[in-house]
């Protein structure tokens, strides 16, 4: 109904930025689904009671959401203003203006390949939860999941696009939210907890940790806030999934009141899923769960143990424990509103991917919206039949994680994914802070391939290198300097086009 409702009359225009008439309120309580995925649904509850360094992680999670904030701000005060300046449908034209073709379009492709790659990656691990849970008890097949899942993203999104995901995600996000409370409620009144109550076991048991102080350590809060800022940054502002919706908002200081307000509200959320994570501790050890020390692959690992049905007992630590306690030990009606929150997570991550890798093809790769050799019904064609092929592409691409059958594997693509940012950071921030011209040559690609491999050499060898210094969320931040100073070497003064550097 939304997607007949919102894609009446659609246009190339209304797909990629909803005509620039969005509501800010909607775009940004949709953006919080957006922001979030199926994964991060059940893997930040999951990894409070997770253990690191003899310590449980806790609500380390929150040393992150703090970056956030930083990098919100960032976003809406330095970003913006300059998307809106130069009237942008795809972020990727800056690079253009500023730098000329071949970064723009290195810039495009960095984007579409990480976007295809870690939003089927993620699609992947959501749908196999609803499987090893649900639908493989009930004889559904995987690919058959996988396509009824692609085709209603692909019926909602197919004419409306942007017009019609603003509406959709707010719609999905209350419902993953809503999921969330109750769930939160249930079982704080299964427990008979007060929230300040559950918060004082929670600390009592470990499980309320938010500052790690080991400078080596990974998690140390300093390299988690700078880091989280960073990811905010590169990994949404420099993101065209997640910009399309800020830029279809007509002016720019309600553009900038939606990243605001939906900063403030998602670190709300975000405390939420750290309190349910706890609680579902909590709830686990009334129910018999407990800690063991199991040996795994030679090392001594603290697994957290349930027990079903038949006795057996089983680890749930981590991604596996929310759908767990929901789907086997909750009521049933909690369990179904588990499952629509799930959905509810999964969908807004993945229309929006489809969306952007769409629009960013289209208008970065094809030119489509300055081809002169074809007319407007003719372009709507040429979009619908690359939305179609990205569609194709993403069942492609979750079939063969499937046939892979390998978290770890899914894990390093995940991680591989997220070095593209990087080079996205550097070439973003060389045009804003500096006024040096590039050339428009193909060293611009070299360079952005080559700061991603440096990182990834220096984040395996750290600890042997820099005395047991581990690096961790602040990798990002290495690749984007690396790809700075590669651009700095091949510069030469003077501004490549007429847009002045900020």
């Amino acid at each position: 109904m939304v997607a007949w409702y919102t894609g009446r009359n659609s246009n190339n225009e209304s797909f990629f930025i909803g005509n620039r008439n969005s509501n800010w309120m909607l775009v940004a309580f949709g953006m919080i689904g957006t922001s979030l995925s199926g994964v991060t649904f059940v893997s930040v509850p999951g990894a409070v009671g997770d253990v690191a360094g003899g310590n449980f992680k806790g609500f380390a999670y929150m040393q992150v959401t703090i970056g956030y904030l930083i990098g919100y701000c960032v976003i809406a005060f330095v970003l913006l203003p300059l998307y809106y300046r130069m009237n942008l449908t795809s972020i990727y034209n800056y690079l253009l203006n500023r730098f000329g073709k071949v970064a723009y379009r290195t810039g495009a492709l960095f984007f579409i390949i990480s976007r295809t790659v870690g939003a089927t990656a993620r699609l992947y691990l959501v749908i196999n939860i609803l499987q090893f849970f649900i639908l493989d008890r009930m004889g559904v097949p995987f690919v058959v999941t996988a396509m009824v899942i692609l085709l209603m993203i692909l019926l909602y999104t197919f004419e409306g696009g942007v017009k019609t995901i603003v509406y959709t995600d707010t719609l999905q996000t209350s419902l993953m939210i809503t999921g969330l409370i109750v769930c939160v409620v249930y079982i704080l009144n299964h427990l008979n907890l007060s929230g300040g109550e559950a918060l004082s076991q929670l600390k009592q048991q470990g499980y309320l940790n938010v500052f790690n102080t080991d400078v080596n350590s990974k998690g140390f809060f300093l390299k988690q806030i700078i880091g989280g800022a960073f990811i905010t940054i590169a990994m949404t502002g420099l993101d065209q999934e997640m910009m399309q919706k800020n830029i279809s908002v007509k002016k720019l200081g309600d553009s900038q009141k939606n990243v605001i307000t939906m900063a403030i509200v998602l670190v709300g959320v975000l405390f939420l899923f750290l309190l349910l994570g706890g609680l579902l501790y909590l709830y686990g050890a009334s129910i018999g769960g407990s800690y063991q020390d199991v040996m795994v692959n030679g090392k001594m690992v603290k697994q957290f143990m349930l027990t079903d049905g038949a006795g057996h007992a089983y680890n749930v630590i981590g991604d596996k424990m929310f759908p767990s306690v929901a789907l086997n030990y909750l009521p049933t009606a909690i369990g179904v509103i588990f499952i629509i929150a799930l959905i509810s997570a999964l969908f807004p991550s993945a229309d929006g991917a489809l969306t952007a890798l769409t629009s960013s093809f289209c208008i970065d790769l094809l030119d489509l919206q300055h081809r002169t050799d074809l007319q407007e019904s003719g372009k709507k064609r040429l979009r619908l039949t690359v939305h179609l092929t990205f569609a194709i592409v993403f069942l492609m691409c979750v079939m063969v994680f499937h046939f892979l059958n390998n978290n770890s594997i899914i894990d390093i693509i995940l991680d591989l994914a997220g070095y593209t940012y990087g080079p996205l950071l550097g070439l973003f921030a060389f045009g804003i802070f500096t006024k040096r011209a590039l050339p428009n040559s193909l060293s611009i690609t070299l360079i952005c391939l080559i700061a991603p491999v440096l990182s990834y050499l220096l984040a395996q060898h750290a600890k042997d290198w820099f005395n047991g210094y581990q690096i961790g969320i602040e990798l990002l931040i290495i690749n984007g300097l690396l790809t700075f100073l590669g651009l700095r070497m091949i510069s030469k003064p003077g501004i490549t086009s007429n847009t002045a550097a900020a």
